[in-house]
């Protein structure tokens, strides 16, 4: 079983995040963590979206698991971090943790699970070895 490294990106939350209860709203943290891998992806892996695009492939979300355990409110800084749990031929599932940076208290944690697809037909495909192989990091 291969392990995987995890990475962390830095945020900070942005007025347009604040909902009608005065914290983010729960949707954003969805933005946060896609806005954190797409850029893990490029800085961290080495293989950013567009290479991916290149080659005709797509990663699209099949399920996502949020456990919203506490807010994060207008001008937190927070810590997204990210590391794939497995990857194969299907796809892959991508775990999460965001935490406050000032109180070091987690607020979300979960799980994404992508598949790959032909950008073409728009229908799932086998996740190439080389891909496999290079995730493995």
């Amino acid at each position: 079983m291969s392990t995987y490294a995890t990475f962390e990106t830095e945020h900070r939350v942005r007025p347009d995040d604040i909902d009608m209860f005065q914290h983010v709203h729960n949707s954003k943290y969805f933005d946060y963590v896609l806005a954190a891998r797409y850029e893990q992806m490029e800085t961290c892996y080495g293989m950013a979206m567009e290479k991916f695009m290149e080659r005709g492939y797509g990663w699209v979300v099949r399920t996502v698991n949020m456990d919203f355990k506490r807010p994060l409110k207008m001008g937190d800084y927070f810590l997204v971090r990210t590391g794939i749990e497995s990857i194969n031929d299907k796809g892959c599932r991508v775990t999460f943790v965001i935490t406050n940076k000032a109180t070091q208290k987690i607020c979300c944690d979960g799980y994404f699970d992508y598949v790959m697809i032909d950008i073409a037909t728009g229908r799932g495909m086998k996740v190439p070895e080389d891909v496999i192989t290079h995730y493995a990091i």
